[in-house]
Protein backbone atom coordinates (compact mmCIF):
# COMPACT_ATOMS: atom_id res chain seq x y z
CA UNK A 1 0.00 0.00 0.00
CA UNK A 2 1.48 3.67 -1.28
CA UNK A 3 1.44 5.89 2.22
CA UNK A 4 0.70 9.56 1.86
CA UNK A 5 3.75 12.19 3.02
CA UNK A 6 4.92 11.90 6.42
CA UNK A 7 4.22 14.99 8.93
CA UNK A 8 8.27 15.91 9.28
CA UNK A 9 7.96 15.88 5.25
CA UNK A 10 5.40 18.69 4.82
CA UNK A 11 6.01 20.42 7.80
CA UNK A 12 9.58 21.08 6.23
CA UNK A 13 7.93 21.92 2.73
CA UNK A 14 5.39 24.68 4.59
CA UNK A 15 8.27 26.33 6.53
CA UNK A 16 10.72 26.29 3.35
CA UNK A 17 7.44 28.22 1.79
CA UNK A 18 6.71 30.35 4.80
CA UNK A 19 10.30 31.43 4.58
CA UNK A 20 10.29 31.74 0.27
CA UNK A 21 7.59 34.36 1.14
CA UNK A 22 8.22 36.69 4.16
CA UNK A 23 11.75 37.07 3.77
CA UNK A 24 12.09 39.07 0.64
CA UNK A 25 8.99 41.90 2.26
CA UNK A 26 11.43 41.96 5.52
CA UNK A 27 11.27 45.31 5.63
CA UNK A 28 8.26 46.18 4.02
CA UNK A 29 5.09 48.12 5.18
CA UNK A 30 2.96 46.32 3.24
CA UNK A 31 -1.01 46.29 4.39
CA UNK A 32 -2.64 42.92 5.16
CA UNK A 33 -5.70 41.54 4.35
CA UNK A 34 -8.02 38.95 5.88
CA UNK A 35 -10.72 37.22 3.88
CA UNK A 36 -13.42 34.72 5.31
CA UNK A 37 -15.20 32.60 2.89
CA UNK A 38 -18.24 30.06 2.50
CA UNK A 39 -19.54 28.19 -0.69
CA UNK A 40 -20.27 25.56 -1.91
CA UNK A 41 -17.65 22.48 -2.51
CA UNK A 42 -18.00 19.81 -5.45
CA UNK A 43 -15.88 16.57 -5.12
CA UNK A 44 -14.64 13.59 -7.30
CA UNK A 45 -16.23 10.39 -6.92
CA UNK A 46 -14.55 7.03 -5.57
CA UNK A 47 -14.71 3.45 -6.68
CA UNK A 48 -16.01 0.51 -4.73
CA UNK A 49 -13.32 -1.99 -3.87
CA UNK A 50 -16.09 -4.72 -3.66
CA UNK A 51 -18.09 -3.54 -7.29
CA UNK A 52 -17.37 -1.89 -10.28
CA UNK A 53 -19.79 1.05 -8.72
CA UNK A 54 -18.56 4.34 -7.89
CA UNK A 55 -19.27 5.58 -4.36
CA UNK A 56 -20.40 8.70 -4.22
CA UNK A 57 -18.98 12.22 -2.35
CA UNK A 58 -21.76 14.63 -1.35
CA UNK A 59 -21.18 18.29 -2.59
CA UNK A 60 -20.99 20.56 0.55
CA UNK A 61 -21.03 23.32 2.23
CA UNK A 62 -16.96 24.62 2.78
CA UNK A 63 -15.48 27.36 4.91
CA UNK A 64 -12.47 29.15 4.57
CA UNK A 65 -9.61 31.82 5.47
CA UNK A 66 -7.61 33.86 3.32
CA UNK A 67 -4.63 35.84 4.68
CA UNK A 68 -2.97 38.13 1.79
CA UNK A 69 -0.22 41.02 1.22
CA UNK A 70 0.18 43.34 -0.77
CA UNK A 71 3.62 42.22 -3.52
CA UNK A 72 3.02 45.00 -5.86
CA UNK A 73 0.53 47.06 -7.34
CA UNK A 74 -1.41 44.41 -8.97
CA UNK A 75 -0.52 41.57 -6.97
CA UNK A 76 -0.88 39.49 -3.30
CA UNK A 77 0.92 37.19 -2.11
CA UNK A 78 -1.58 34.80 -0.02
CA UNK A 79 -2.13 31.80 2.80
CA UNK A 80 -5.12 30.32 2.31
CA UNK A 81 -6.84 27.23 4.45
CA UNK A 82 -10.01 25.56 3.46
CA UNK A 83 -12.07 22.86 5.34
CA UNK A 84 -14.78 20.80 3.65
CA UNK A 85 -16.63 17.54 5.51
CA UNK A 86 -17.55 15.60 2.67
CA UNK A 87 -20.11 11.88 3.01
CA UNK A 88 -19.54 9.00 1.21
CA UNK A 89 -22.34 6.81 0.21
CA UNK A 90 -22.38 3.03 0.12
CA UNK A 91 -24.05 0.57 -1.69
CA UNK A 92 -26.03 0.05 0.95
CA UNK A 93 -27.79 4.14 1.06
CA UNK A 94 -25.36 4.34 4.45
CA UNK A 95 -22.73 6.99 4.68
CA UNK A 96 -19.27 7.61 6.01
CA UNK A 97 -17.44 11.09 6.52
CA UNK A 98 -14.40 12.10 4.61
CA UNK A 99 -12.90 15.16 5.86
CA UNK A 100 -10.72 17.40 4.29
CA UNK A 101 -8.31 20.29 4.98
CA UNK A 102 -6.12 22.04 2.27
CA UNK A 103 -3.65 24.40 2.90
CA UNK A 104 -2.12 26.46 0.23
CA UNK A 105 0.30 29.48 -0.43
CA UNK A 106 -0.59 31.36 -3.78
CA UNK A 107 0.33 34.12 -6.08
CA UNK A 108 -2.95 36.38 -6.63
CA UNK A 109 -2.82 38.41 -10.21
CA UNK A 110 -5.47 41.72 -9.75
CA UNK A 111 -6.65 42.99 -13.47
CA UNK A 112 -9.08 46.14 -14.20
CA UNK A 113 -10.09 48.79 -12.73
CA UNK A 114 -9.82 49.58 -8.71
CA UNK A 115 -13.88 49.36 -7.82
CA UNK A 116 -14.23 46.43 -9.70
CA UNK A 117 -10.72 43.87 -10.00
CA UNK A 118 -10.66 40.59 -11.73
CA UNK A 119 -8.58 37.71 -9.77
CA UNK A 120 -6.21 35.38 -10.93
CA UNK A 121 -4.57 32.67 -8.20
CA UNK A 122 -2.24 30.12 -8.66
CA UNK A 123 -0.85 27.94 -5.52
CA UNK A 124 0.65 24.76 -4.33
CA UNK A 125 0.93 23.28 -0.69
CA UNK A 126 -0.68 20.16 1.03
CA UNK A 127 -3.87 18.66 1.72
CA UNK A 128 -4.57 16.33 4.73
CA UNK A 129 -7.53 13.90 4.17
CA UNK A 130 -9.10 12.08 6.75
CA UNK A 131 -11.63 8.90 6.57
CA UNK A 132 -13.52 7.14 9.40
CA UNK A 133 -10.32 4.29 8.59
CA UNK A 134 -7.44 6.22 8.00
CA UNK A 135 -5.40 10.04 7.62
CA UNK A 136 -2.74 11.79 5.54
CA UNK A 137 -1.00 14.52 3.87
CA UNK A 138 -0.72 15.35 0.33
CA UNK A 139 1.07 17.05 -1.95
CA UNK A 140 -1.48 19.68 -4.12
CA UNK A 141 -2.38 22.63 -6.05
CA UNK A 142 -5.00 25.07 -6.24
CA UNK A 143 -6.18 27.55 -9.16
CA UNK A 144 -8.54 30.12 -9.47
CA UNK A 145 -10.10 33.16 -10.65
CA UNK A 146 -12.76 35.65 -9.07
CA UNK A 147 -14.03 39.14 -8.55
CA UNK A 148 -13.13 42.12 -6.52
CA UNK A 149 -15.89 44.50 -5.22
CA UNK A 150 -14.40 47.50 -3.48
CA UNK A 151 -16.72 48.72 -0.72
CA UNK A 152 -14.78 51.17 1.29
CA UNK A 153 -10.93 51.54 1.60
CA UNK A 154 -10.96 48.61 4.07
CA UNK A 155 -13.82 46.77 3.21
CA UNK A 156 -13.64 44.07 -0.58
CA UNK A 157 -16.61 42.23 -1.63
CA UNK A 158 -14.84 38.78 -3.11
CA UNK A 159 -16.05 36.07 -5.07
CA UNK A 160 -14.35 33.39 -6.54
CA UNK A 161 -14.18 29.73 -8.33
CA UNK A 162 -11.39 27.58 -7.62
CA UNK A 163 -9.91 23.97 -8.07
CA UNK A 164 -7.68 22.31 -5.64
CA UNK A 165 -5.90 19.08 -7.32
CA UNK A 166 -4.43 16.12 -4.89
CA UNK A 167 -1.59 14.11 -6.31
CA UNK A 168 -2.96 10.29 -4.50
CA UNK A 169 -2.46 6.58 -4.80
CA UNK A 170 -4.99 4.91 -6.73
CA UNK A 171 -4.00 1.98 -4.12
CA UNK A 172 -3.71 3.70 -0.79
CA UNK A 173 -4.97 2.82 2.27
CA UNK A 174 -6.25 6.05 3.76
CA UNK A 175 -10.00 4.17 3.26
CA UNK A 176 -9.30 0.55 4.77
CA UNK A 177 -8.77 -0.90 8.03
CA UNK A 178 -7.04 -4.61 8.77
CA UNK A 179 -6.79 -5.28 4.94
CA UNK A 180 -10.57 -4.22 4.83
CA UNK A 181 -11.34 -1.06 2.09
CA UNK A 182 -14.24 0.95 1.50
CA UNK A 183 -13.16 2.55 -1.54
CA UNK A 184 -9.93 3.37 -3.53
CA UNK A 185 -9.14 6.43 -5.32
CA UNK A 186 -10.24 6.19 -9.33
CA UNK A 187 -7.16 8.18 -10.16
CA UNK A 188 -3.44 9.28 -9.69
CA UNK A 189 -5.11 12.91 -8.95
CA UNK A 190 -8.29 13.60 -6.80
CA UNK A 191 -10.09 16.92 -7.72
CA UNK A 192 -12.51 19.37 -5.84
CA UNK A 193 -14.03 22.36 -7.17
CA UNK A 194 -16.01 25.18 -5.30
CA UNK A 195 -17.83 28.11 -5.51
CA UNK A 196 -16.96 31.11 -2.70
CA UNK A 197 -18.35 34.40 -1.31
CA UNK A 198 -16.57 36.49 1.21
CA UNK A 199 -15.25 39.68 2.84
CA UNK A 200 -11.82 41.05 2.65
CA UNK A 201 -11.27 43.24 5.67
CA UNK A 202 -7.79 45.34 4.97
CA UNK A 203 -5.86 46.65 8.22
Amino acid sequence: MASPLKFNSVSSYVLLLILTFFIPNKGKANKLELTPYIGSMFSSDLQSVDTENRLGVSDDLHFGLALAWQESKTGQGQILINYVGHQISKDQGEHDKFDLVYAHFSGVGHYGKSGYITTLGLGIGASYMKSSFDDGFYPSSTISIGTRYLISKELTFVTELRAYATLVKEEDNIFCHNNECLAVFEGAIWLDTSISIGFAYRF
